[in-house]
């Protein structure tokens, strides 16, 4: 059984009911973001590897690992969170196809050279940094929310180094970003493939942006139907209960 510290808890890993994952509150815990990414990204089947940056408690390639058989890399800058998302990976098992840096992304181009993935994946901070008294007094939260180690900028840059010409970069972040980061995607030589806008329930602005884009691709953006978490009742659409839960 793998160690605990603190005030982590393990959970289940959503609708894998045979999988399990080390959270803490004031830690890491994953939020929807992560599990609509790992839901919307091409993921590449039986050839080629993944790389997920800002990986946190390793939750994204836990989720890739049941639609992948290829190797699957995560990197993450803080290492506490390294150091739990290596023990999600021996908590299920996962030693052969999953593995973890404890590292900067914007390291990790001189790291692999021409090693290039054929997908990169990342649920990275979403707001710039803050004033230091306006910023989260809890380290760990403030720096998987905001710019504090990577900007935007570094983020996508270090997502093309990273992808083989023809590869996928797939992002989950915030709508008001959405031009900033179409963008930083064509100066970074991704073009953007594939969109969706995910909102709290009809009538409301959207809050979660969902996008992939392809390493020297082709012009052409397919925007997908919108995805509505809540139904005016305020249940989970059928939709989202069957990304959280399965069929």
């Amino acid at each position: 059984m793998v160690q605990l510290y603190d005030d982590e808890r393990i959970d289940f890993l959503l609708a894998k009911q045979n999988m399990r994952i080390i959270q803490s509150p004031t830690v890491f815990a994953f939020s929807l973001d992560a599990v609509l990414l790992a839901d919307f990204t091409y993921v590449p089947k039986t050839r080629g590897k993944i790389l997920d940056l800002c990986t946190g408690n390793g939750v994204i390639p836990l989720f890739l690992s049941t639609r992948s058989d290829v190797p699957i890399t995560g990197v993450e800058i803080q290492e506490r969170l390294y150091d739990m998302a290596c023990r999600n990976i021996e908590l299920n098992k996962l030693n052969t196809q999953l593995d973890m840096i404890h590292g900067d992304l914007k390291d990790m181009p001189a790291r692999y050279g021409n090693r290039k993935f054929d997908l990169v994946t990342c649920n990275p901070p979403y707001f710039p940094t803050p004033q230091m008294d306006e910023r989260n007094i809890n380290e760990h939260l403030a720096i998987a929310r905001h710019e504090i180690y990577c900007t935007l900028e570094e983020v996508i840059e270090a997502c093309s180094r990273l992808a083989k010409s023809g590869g996928k970069v797939s992002m989950v972040h915030r709508p008001e970003r959405m031009v900033e980061i179409i963008e930083l995607f064509r100066k970074h030589r991704l073009e953007p493939k594939r969109m969706r806008l995910v909102y709290p329930k009809e009538g409301k602005e959207a809050n979660t942006l969902l996008i992939e884009g392809t390493r020297d691709g082709k012009p052409g953006l397919k925007i997908l139907p919108p995805l509505y978490a809540l139904t005016s009742e305020g249940e989970y659409t059928s939709e989202l209960k069957e990304i959280l839960y399965g069929k």
